[in-house]
């Protein structure tokens, strides 16, 4: 089973970042335990926003075994970071390539 992360890189000072609150919350409440969420201030996990590259909060990370799957910066709305999540939870399958039927030579 996939491990997905939604890391919330925010500060205290950022008005921006408490917009977005309300909309990690929906997103808590829909996908349960699917879901492990994190609240990171960039105030006080400096290293930890060097090492994904963060420059402006509010920015969300999906993360999906370890990898980075999308990163949003700014307040991002519910339905986008939904269908972006049910993607990496339920990736949708490549249609099986048929083989090409085999013609009957005649001799």
């Amino acid at each position: 089973m996939s491990n997905i992360v939604i890391m919330d890189f925010m500060a205290e000072w950022c008005g921006p970042c408490k917009m977005q609150d309300p909309i990690i919350e929906e997103l808590k409440k829909i996908f349960g335990d699917k879901v492990e969420f994190k609240k990171i201030d960039v105030d006080e996990h400096g290293e930890l926003a060097d090492k994904y590259q963060i420059r402006a909060v509010p920015t969300l990370v999906i993360e999906n075994d370890g990898k980075v799957i999308k990163k949003y910066v700014g307040v991002t709305n519910r339905k986008t970071l939904e269908k972006d999540i049910k993607d990496v939870l339920e990736p949708k399958k490549e249609p099986e390539k048929q083989k090409p039927e085999e013609e009957e030579q005649e001799d």
